[in-house]
């Protein structure tokens, strides 16, 4: 692999000659003249803008950070050739921030390969014969990837002959022949994330792990090899929520296909909210759209046809878990990340997503029904459960509501950000950020730093309370937790949440790992799914400062302490900062900028939800120490570990 170049190749010619036209000095300090105008070339647009193409940059802490995005475009043209039956298995290798992905379908027209990932607007997907049903529409992702990349290598195998071509940045640095080729059809990509875009960044197992599952639940029968580890499903959406399960279903899980559409629905006990994943030709819409609205609707309506009563649309889906796949030709996506759907069609002669539902729903799945009467009666009697406990919470609810909204006027506690700020149900936006904090100092520290369009702040008093096996009606009896929940806007639904990043910031001791897994209890008792979806987060802040007359250092850990202190020479001066309010104003801006760091709360598949709050926040005292004692790693020479048992 060629050694990643730190100049950018972009060629700008700046020696035309260009005549400026005098304008008149609007008394700005500027000037607008014929210099200001450019033509970007593809590839430089691309890394000038790339939040047009990939969302966010991130560093890869959360799932819908740009790495991921460049993963799942090359990945999705492999996904492409499989739904077009070409090609059952797909290699992913990832090593060093190094990746390459294989498949075995048609390859790329060898003639056009070049065209195919460095030119804009070319591709196979605009001739829907060859893709009907595809997810890149618009022949940018690959060229994305391209231009992100500080080393992008291609190579096409088909009839017999192949065709390589190497890029960096989007450049052409090298382009082989067709040759003859013994090896099987399909295309190999290899690329390197540019570290100049993404800074620190690095591929997380768990997230790779959780998107490649989805693939292959979406496309049984596919095989995806990832770093030794197969994906693979033979029963679809049906394995898919079968492993989301975490207590035994109401009732078995009923799962229906027709041609164009996939649907696997049942509902649990212990569950406060309902949970949807949702896909369109493939691709993971985590923003829902249409097709996920139009699923909610049809599924309220034909239930309350068949009992012949009209239930509050909430008391049917309430502790719902359903994942929804459909195929549309032509899709239309709200951005290049394709998280919604926007398209109210199935295609251009088809009809509506809403009447397609209905119609679905109306027969095969009300037929479900009158075929499973044993069926037919649980989810009778967990409605009327659903509706009981409502009715119970109402009037607790109301005055929780009229209470949070009182004191949302002069809410000391929430110092909202621009974005939100006049008007409470903003959805949220790719980059607004909450820090749950510790007690006034700190939230006084950060309220000063942040950045104000897009960051708020929410500010705790003291530990909050341990609510694990408490029941929903304490959410609304908690003053702290009520208005913590008005601030999130999550009551009704995770889909009003109106932040797209929750991050529980607290002090590098004892108490503050404490407040920090009390909170997490708090989102996994009532709210998983803002955890399941990738929302939350714990901030890193630095133990030490290291400083001398002429750099300052901040260590994140015991070793980089250590560094520091043999880099910078005699005698530095070193500060240890116990909490966030010991830190100054003017530094904290460098832990909650675009650098910071941050730790995301991932749920992995070896226990379920209550298995984890059993264990960490339960009763079996003796065994939780045992864990710790032989568990817990101190790089912090301040902390022992008999002061953390003593909590």
């Amino acid at each position: 692999m060629p050694e990643q170049n730190k100049e950018s190749p972009i060629p700008i010619d700046k020696n035309k000659e260009v005549t400026p036209i005098k304008t008149k000095d609007t008394g700005s300090g500027s000037t607008y003249t014929a210099d200001n105008i450019r033509t970007l070339e593809w590839n430089e647009h691309i890394r000038h803008r790339p939040g047009m193409y990939i969302g966010k940059v991130g560093d890869g802490s959360a799932s819908d950070d740009g790495i991921y995005i460049l993963l799942k475009e090359i990945i999705d043209n492999s996904i492409d050739e499989f739904r077009e039956k070409q090609g059952k298995k797909i290699e992913i290798s990832i090593e060093n921030g190094s990746v390459t992905v294989r498949d075995y379908g048609r390859g790329i027209p060898l003639e056009k390969m070049v065209d195919a990932v460095s030119r804009m607007n070319t591709g196979g997907k605009y001739d829907s014969q060859a893709f009907k049903k595809s997810v890149g529409l618009n022949g940018v992702g690959t060229k994305a990837v391209n231009a992100l990349s500080s080393f992008f290598h291609v190579k096409s195998v088909r009839d017999g002959h192949e065709k390589m071509a190497t890029f960096s940045r989007g450049v052409l640095t090298e382009e082989f022949p067709i040759s003859p080729s013994s090896a099987r059809q399909g295309t190999e990509t290899k690329f390197v994330p540019d570290d100049e875009i993404f800074t620190n960044f690095r591929f997380r197992w768990e997230l790779v792990e959780k998107m490649l599952q989805k693939y292959a639940y979406l496309n049984p029968g596919l095989k995806i090899i990832c770093n030794g580890t197969t994906f693979f499903s033979e029963n679809g959406l049906k394995d898919l929520l079968q492993d989301e399960l975490e207590e035994e279903p109401l009732y078995p899980i009923i799962h229906l296909k027709s041609e164009d559409i996939e649907i696997a629905i049942t509902h649990t006990s212990k569950s406060y909210t309902e949970t949807y994943h949702s896909f369109v030709n493939g691709q993971n819409t985590i923003q829902g759209g249409t097709h996920l609205n139009a699923f909610r609707e049809s599924l309220v309506k034909t239930v309350r046809e068949f009992y012949n009563k009209n239930f509050e649309a909430a008391d049917i889906r309430k502790s719902i878990l359903a994942a929804v796949s459909i195929s549309v030709q032509e899709p239309i996506f709200e951005s290049q990340t394709k998280t919604k759907l926007g398209s109210s069609d199935m295609g251009p002669d088809g009809p509506s997503i809403r009447s397609f539902f209905n119609d679905f729903f109306k027969t095969v799945f009300d037929n479900y029904l009158h075929k499973n009467p044993e069926t037919a009666e649980a989810i009778l009697k967990k409605i009327l459960v659903s509706e009981h406990e409502r009715k119970e919470l109402s009037g607790i609810q109301k005055l929780a509501r009229e209470s949070a909204k009182k004191v949302s006027l002069h809410n000391k506690k929430l110092r909202d950000c621009r974005q939100h700020f006049n008007d409470q149900k903003a959805a949220r936006k790719v980059e607004s950020t909450i820090f749950i904090t510790e007690g006034d100092s700190a939230s006084g520290s950060i309220t000063s730093t942040r950045d104000v369009e897009t960051q708020a702040v929410f500010s705790l008093k003291g530990k909050p309370l341990n609510c694990y096996g408490l029941s929903k009606k304490i959410v609304y009896e908690n003053e702290e937790f009520n208005l913590l929940q008005a601030a999130l806007n999550i009551e009704n639904s995770l889909e009003d949440l109106r932040y797209n990043r929750v991050i529980i910031a607290t002090d590098a001791d004892v108490d503050g790992m404490h407040i920090r897994l009390l909170m997490i209890t708090f989102f996994l008792q009532f709210f998983p799914d803002l955890i399941r979806n990738g929302h939350l987060y714990i901030l890193q802040t630095p133990l030490f400062r290291v400083r001398n007359k002429k750099e300052t250092r901040y260590c994140y850990s015991e070793p980089e302490r250590i560094i520091a202190l043999q880099e910078l020479g005699k005698n530095p001066e070193i500060t240890r900062f116990k909490g966030l309010g010991e830190i100054d104003a003017k530094e904290f801006v460098h832990f909650i900028g675009k650098d910071m760091r941050l730790e995301p709360v991932i749920l992995g598949k070896d226990q379920t939800v209550s298995e984890i709050l059993e264990f960490y926040m339960g009763k079996n005292t003796p065994d939780r120490q045992k864990f710790i004692l032989e568990n817990l790693v101190v790089e912090d020479p301040y902390i022992d570990k008999k002061e953390a048992l003593q909590e």
